[in-house]
């Protein structure tokens, strides 16, 4: 079924988006170091993107449960497509008209989420999702290890405005590559329903499954605290108590490789308690702030990231997979908005958070809470009878 060539155009379309949505804050980056716009322009521009993604998660959830997932996905990548030369217009010249175009491509990448997984649940068989997924973030891993490099490259020949424009080529794939799902005709709400109900349903939908509020709501504190801390602490401790970026560096890269192993494992791997292995595996990211909060070697750093990488994708691969088994077909476009309105919206919320708590008390408690909570947020959603094995028995 991996092999089949549908699979093969979902795979390629979901990992042009993700190479787009990866690619946009690098480039913009670039665009900063050649002062084409300043630090404060570029944060204004990639906050409209996050606040167009968090606005279009619910709203793509319902529409993709009332129509098409494949007719959500083909919009979304053309709005996107669409919106990313705009932003190349407005690059030294306008920034707002960046913003705005930054926050429609949000939008576009908010509304490909979850139509991309239950599009997955469409075309791929129960028996080979979990290799399917993780084929999905392997590519989305390498990606992130190899673009980086690949990009720097492209901007010695190629200004940073077509670095922008050839983003919005990566959407136009990601909107017409990919094949139409098994389902023919809407199954799920009608049209003619209100937005809010259609959205009560799906939450009430999640709620049916006790596992997967266990398992978000560990996901989210763990996105919220964890990763909002290292993300600001291990620049500092790199210069501070190293004195080079090598090792901010060599953790970044630890971290994909350290992903990369993990949905090679779990490709195949299915332990007999998946789900507890799935949460024990998001609790290796406690390793990573703890890492940071001890006076360690610099390779001590670089293992923990390593493990907390290995650890994020032997939880990522069986939540997705369980996801698409246990969740009505009818309501899962809205529950895995409801995932990603609720794990990626509130990591922006941590790192507002996390700065202002260091200054306070220091980066010293802040990294042991954090570490504590990485810990025990997994431990707690593993309590519940039916995270056990991602699944209700009834």
């Amino acid at each position: 079924m991996l092999r089949s060539w549908s699979f093969l155009r979902l795979w390629t379309g979901a990992t042009a988006s993700g190479l787009a949505t990866w690619a946009l804050p690098f480039i913009l980056g670039l665009a900063a170091l050649e002062r084409s716009i300043t630090a404060v322009e570029l944060g204004v521009v990639l906050a409209a993107r996050t606040a167009g993604f968090l606005v279009a998660v619910p709203v793509a959830g319902v529409l993709a449960d009332r129509h098409s997932r494949r007719r959500v996905v083909l919009w979304a990548g053309l709005v996107s497509a669409v919106a990313s030369p705009v932003i190349a217009l407005g690059l030294g010249r306008s920034v707002l008209l960046m913003a705005a175009a930054a926050a429609v491509v949000g939008a576009g990448q908010g509304a490909c989420r979850p139509a991309f997984q239950a599009l997955t649940a469409e075309v791929v068989a129960d028996e080979q999702r979990q290799p399917a997924n993780a084929a999905l973030t392997i590519s989305v891993r390498v990606t992130t290890l190899v673009a980086p490099g690949l990009t720097a490259l492209l901007a010695v020949a190629v200004d940073t405005p077509a670095l922008v424009v050839a983003t919005g080529v990566l959407w136009l794939a990601a909107a017409l590559v990919p094949p139409s799902g098994a389902r023919q005709a809407p199954t799920g709400p009608t049209a003619g329903t209100r937005f809010s109900a259609d959205f009560l349903d799906g939450i009430r939908e999640a709620r049916r499954h006790p596992w997967f509020l266990a398992g978000l709501g560990a996901l989210t504190a763990v996105i919220a605290t964890g990763y909002s801390a290292t993300g600001v602490v291990l620049p500092l401790v790199s210069r501070d108590r190293y004195g080079t970026e090598a090792v901010l560096a060599a953790a970044l890269t630890a971290y994909t490789v350290g992903a990369l192993v993990g949905a090679l494992v779990v490709a195949r791997w299915k332990p007999r308690a998946q789900g507890w292995a799935a949460l024990a595996g998001l609790a290796c990211y406690g390793f990573a702030p703890l890492s940071l909060l001890l006076p360690v070697p610099a390779a001590v750093i670089v293992a923990a990231y390593v493990v907390a990488g290995l650890g994020i994708e032997l939880f990522n691969v069986p939540w997705f997979t369980a996801t698409q088994r246990e969740v009505d077909p009818r309501a899962l476009a809205r529950v895995s908005s409801l995932d990603f309105l609720l794990s990626y919206g509130l990591a922006p919320v941590g790192l507002a958070l996390i700065a202002p708590a260091i200054d306070h008390f220091g980066p010293g408690p802040v990294l042991a809470a954090c570490a504590a909570v990485c810990f025990a947020a997994p431990a707690l959603a593993a309590l519940v009878p039916s995270a056990r094995g991602f699944r209700v028995v009834r």
